[in-house]
């Protein structure tokens, strides 16, 4: 009987029951199919967890989850020729071993080549922390987690934490990548001193990495952070191509994410203490340098004979135009391709971003625009005013307008940069306003306007 060999192959009887029905009823939700076993839907979804790792069981994407198998004769045929690879393999590392060749790299590299990308989808948050689990008990070098706002908060609550926990203590590099909240932070005292924790503002997605074999990335996570995850569904991922792509993008959020010490002050000190990367300019600068010294950077195709007068020559030539450089006149940064105003704006911007963040408990538009109004005014920075057409706006005017002079210290940058970078905190991309910046009547009350559009009216 098929059902016989299934369990001679190792799998249990209600996994064989499972691929009995699913074979000649595909498309079975699990609560379906737990009914037609007469189990839980929790065993379930084990059973189907199993046979789907093993290649013999699919599920769609759809909410909620739909399930195939193989029939009963074509599961027994690809356990055969599953397990005829692994010996296939088992031989070949044997043989490698025989030869006298003991790098465990080489028949990591050979076993790794010889196996496709597999996948799996997990349904519940339950089966995808264990997972997480058995991916920390397994890890050698390396394990990310990408947490969201409230992933901390499920991974404390489930039995992964002490294995990723152990994980670090016996060596493995743990990193945690979070968009911190203030009502989750006590959580991550929990985790052991080892593991690095960094925060990135625009982080929402959940997931994680193991070495570069397996990745894990949810697909859906229930809103209520405290629920049960019922509806959670992640799609683990073992393909070595994959798992590069993904740290490759992972350490580039990395190393823009901000530590932790400096992004906990934003809730235990009110402030943002975070580092500020400032963009200086454009383009080759080794071009600019060379044109500012005079030197088109054309170099003889053959030695020449030492001259040492045209050498005192050439290097009085270049010595001159490099003291030139530095009489202290600001457009000589322009010419070396250093951008200030563009710096003194990004300024402006993190100022604008503190001060948006100091009024984030105030709910109300218009009181916070008048706030931020109040401290720019204050601040003696200019004029701002309302007004109302052709829609609601912001009008600029600054007691230090802008000027042609490439020698005057840029100011109007970063005293517009507060307003833009104030606005566009509170109004982000993506929220229900937005905010555009336009010309103004060159008055010097009305140099440009910040225009505010519901997106309606946008």
């Amino acid at each position: 009987m098929w059902n016989e060999l299934l369990l001679e192959a190792g799998l249990t009887e209600r996994e064989v029951r499972s691929i009995m029905v699913l074979g000649s009823n595909p498309k079975m939700k699990a609560s379906e199919l737990a009914k037609e076993l007469d189990t839980t839907r929790l065993d379930a979804y084990n059973s189907l967890s199993r046979l789907q790792e093993m290649g013999i069981v699919t599920a769609t994407a759809d909410r909620p989850m739909q399930f195939s198998s193989l029939r009963v004769d074509e599961a027994v045929h690809h356990i055969i020729e599953t397990r005829r690879a692994q010996l296939d393999r088992l031989q070949e590392g044997y043989d490698t071993l025989s030869e006298g060749t003991s790098d465990e790299a080489s028949f990591e590299a050979i076993r790794r080549e010889r196996d496709e990308p597999r996948f799996a989808v997990l349904k519940e948050r339950v089966h995808i922390y264990r997972r997480l689990k058995r991916m920390a008990e397994e890890s050698e070098e390396r394990l990310v987690l990408l947490l969201g706002r409230f992933g901390i908060l499920h991974l404390c609550r489930s039995e992964a934490l002490e294995a990723v926990n152990t994980a670090a203590v016996r060596g493995v590099v743990v990193q945690v990548i979070t968009q911190l909240e203030p009502r989750t932070l006590r959580f991550y005292e929990q985790l052991h001193p080892s593991i690095e924790i960094r925060h990135a503002d625009e982080l929402d997605s959940n997931g994680f990495l193991q070495d570069q074999a397996y990745v894990i990335q949810f697909l859906n996570l229930e809103a209520n952070p405290v629920g049960r995850g019922k509806e959670d569904a992640a799609l683990v991922i073992e393909s070595e191509p994959f798992a590069i792509s993904q740290e490759n993008l992972i350490d580039a959020i990395w190393e823009e994410a901000i530590p932790f010490d400096l992004a906990v002050a934003r809730f235990t000190e009110n402030r943002i203490n975070d580092p500020l990367r400032l963009t200086i300019g454009e383009g080759s600068f080794l071009e600019s340098l060379t044109s500012a010294l005079g030197f088109d950077g054309e170099l003889p195709e053959e030695d020449t004979p030492f001259d040492p007068e045209a050498f005192f020559a050439a290097g009085d030539t270049v010595n001159q135009a490099r003291q030139s450089l530095s009489d202290g006149r600001l457009s000589n940064l322009k010419v070396l391709g250093i951008d200030i105003g563009r710096m003194l704006r990004q300024v402006g911007n993190r100022v604008g971003h503190e001060l948006a963040f100091s009024l984030r408990s105030i709910d109300n538009d218009i009181e916070f625009l008048d706030e931020m109004m109040d401290w720019w005014e204050h601040a003696g920075l200019g004029t701002l005013l309302y007004g109302i057409e052709p829609e609601f706006h912001v009008q600029v005017g600054l007691h230090h307008p802008p000027t042609e002079d490439d020698d005057v210290l840029p100011m109007w940058e970063m005293d517009d940069g507060i307003i833009e970078g104030a606005l566009m905190t509170r109004f982000p991309p993506g929220s229900n306003v937005d905010v555009r910046r336009q010309d103004g009547t060159g008055a010097h009350d009305d140099l440009w306007q910040y225009h505010l559009l519901t997106r309606s009216e946008a």
